[in-house]
């Protein structure tokens, strides 16, 4: 199988090293907007360069995966679709949402399969937790609880064009509890504090932040963030029922300090960082790519799943902005 791959900055970077490993892909094909770091992870990886995105999709490639720039996302997106190729694609679709739901429609249009990047959808303690609730394991469910909390905030120049915590950060936690309950959210309220940094405030987001989400069936979840926690990269979910609770992210490596007197864990070196929390993860994630380009399986994470979450992030920022709950079908319409 032959793979193009389209920017090569540290999330794309991650990935050549990945693609470069699996046994499905023959040949990957590489290009960034520039030129030298093109050249230097093709060399480093082993594989081949093309100076264009426009140069790569007509190569011959069988797939494309696009970890570029948000804003070049939906550009790409309509590339991959317009020349029939499967296209894996980092979230967001885009930083505004009129182009989000545009590209989205274009793809379900075209019959192209497209996979949206949510990694925890691949980590096996998630998948266990989805396969639990599924099988009626927790009777059903009322509450979840889901973390990212990160060990150091990003630069402000990120910051100021993330979209905001719950836009670059929290969607990560908005798709895996909708992943995991099988359930949609209604109605979202948000609160958060911009303590910390200054440029937090000045650039109207916040450091750290709580969501809570209220589902369809009336089961609630609470997602939690934080830009600071020097401790370590924690990344944790849990599902509480009527018959059972189950948790996915606790290990040796968990960045907890137990306290518990007769406490035996967790005892490894903390998570750093969400590249060896989800390492796994995210080599399964491009192995079920190869599996969608081979026509084995339906894509894993849609651009449905894409909006779904986009919904959820706005009405989050807006909940936090007028310190009230927001419904889904406020922001929708």
């Amino acid at each position: 199988m032959r793979l193009g791959l389209i920017g090569l900055g540290r999330i794309g970077a991650f990935h050549a090293d990945t693609l470069s490993h699996l046994d499905e892909v023959d040949c990957l094909v590489v290009t960034d907007a520039v030129p030298a770091v093109t050249a230097s992870v093709a060399e480093r990886f082993g594989a081949k360069s093309a100076d264009s995105p426009e140069a790569l999709i007509s190569s011959g490639v069988d797939g494309i995966v696009i970890a570029a720039a948000t804003d070049a996302h939906t550009a790409l997106i309509r590339a991959g679709i317009d020349a029939g190729i499967p296209v894996f694609c980092e979230k967001p679709l885009s930083g505004a949402v009129s182009e989000a739901v545009a590209i989205a429609d274009y793809v379900n249009a075209s019959g192209v399969p497209v996979q949206i990047g949510y990694p925890r959808r691949f980590d096996p303690a998630y998948l266990a937790a989805k396969n639990a609730v599924q099988a009626g394991e927790l009777g059903w469910v009322h509450t979840v609880r889901s973390t990212t909390l990160d060990p150091a905030p990003p630069p402000r120049g990120y910051v100021a064009v993330s979209g905001g915590i719950f836009r670059d950060c929290s969607v990560h936690d908005f798709d895996t509890v909708r992943w995991v309950t099988g359930r949609e959210v209604v109605e979202v309220y948000a609160t958060g504090s911009a303590r910390g940094d200054d440029f937090f405030a000045e650039l109207g987001d916040v450091a750290t932040a709580q969501t809570l989400l209220t589902f369809d069936d009336g089961a609630t979840a609470v997602v939690s963030n934080t830009r600071y926690n020097p401790r370590g990269h924690d990344v944790r979910l849990e599902l509480h029922g009527t018959a059972d609770s189950v948790a996915a992210g606790w290990s040796d490596a968990t960045p907890l300090r137990n306290l518990e007197r007769d406490a035996l864990w967790p005892t490894g070196t903390p998570w750093t960082f969400f590249m060896d929390r989800l390492a796994d993860a995210f080599r399964a994630e491009l192995t079920a790519f190869t599996d969608v380009v081979a026509g084995r399986r339906a894509t894993p994470s849609t651009v449905d799943d894409a909006i779904a979450v986009t919904w959820i992030a706005e009405a989050a920022t807006l909940s936090l902005q007028q310190h009230r709950p927001v419904q889904i079908a406020e922001v929708q319409q």
